[in-house]
């Protein structure tokens, strides 16, 4: 391609993808672009490399829903989840400015630098449940319908609760549990019967009942006899003990 040309085609590229957003060499060459373009490109000063085979525009800040975007499709289930989709959707409670990014997904992956840098985040492929449907309880916000999937409500609560005492503390999550008193009983009861972890179905049957959330006695019939007898009890990495009833 003459070099004179090459002015042209930055500008198309800039067309194709908005200010902010990463792009790799597969969407490039797509557009034209070969790999020796692209290195006179980042010589030139016209493209910037964030990672490897990943670039974005000079002088551009990162948007961080572009980024999730990005992100997604190199990770199988990837969604934002738990406690940061719970508070995209509604339900916090005194959530910091700089809380890391609760990410999910199947299959270990690791975060690029690039991303974790400007957007703290955390990965876990710690599914709680099992047999579900692919994207089952996972919907873009309405204000993005073509963004990443975040999960709905009842499953953000539940991810969330499989996390209390890994990454979560009890009293936060408590609190915002008792924020969380709009969630559809017939959502819930699905994603319960699907969960195979007995920490979450007992702190959200015992909280629920605790807080009197008006999907207490829902959530209580579908956990159904999947409790157990017998109390459960765990250390957890801040030294104290939980102790939930069957």
């Amino acid at each position: 391609m003459a070099l004179t040309k090459r002015p042209n085609l930055i500008r198309n590229l800039q067309t194709a993808f908005p200010r902010g957003t990463p792009f790799d060499h597969h969407e490039l060459a797509k557009l034209g672009v070969s790999s020796a373009l692209a290195h006179h490109y980042l010589k030139s000063g016209w493209l910037r490399r964030l990672g490897r085979g990943v670039f974005m525009f000079p002088n551009d800040t990162l948007r961080r829903e572009d980024c999730l975007q990005f992100l997604s499709p190199g990770v199988p289930g990837f969604h934002v989840g738990g406690k940061t989709a719970l508070a995209w959707r509604g339900v916090r409670h005194n959530l910091p400015v700089r809380e890391p990014l609760s990410l999910w997904g199947e299959g270990k992956t690791r975060l690029p630098d690039w991303f974790r840098k400007p957007f703290p985040a955390r990965y876990t492929a710690r599914n709680p449940f099992s047999k579900l449907p692919k994207n089952c309880g996972l919907q873009p916000l309405p204000e993005t319908p073509g963004g990443v999937l975040v999960s709905v409500p009842e499953r953000a609560l539940l991810e969330m609760l499989s996390e209390v005492g890994v990454h979560q503390g009890i009293e936060e999550a408590r609190n915002i549990m008792e924020g969380a008193r709009a969630l559809r009983p017939e959502v819930l009861a699905r994603l319960l019967k699907n969960c195979r972890r007995v920490k979450v179905l007992r702190l959200c049957v015992q909280w629920a009942e605790e807080l009197n959330l008006p999907w207490a006695t829902a959530a209580k019939q579908a956990v159904g006899n999947q409790l157990g007898q017998s109390r459960w009890t765990a250390r957890l990495k801040d030294g104290t003990t939980l102790v939930l009833k069957p």
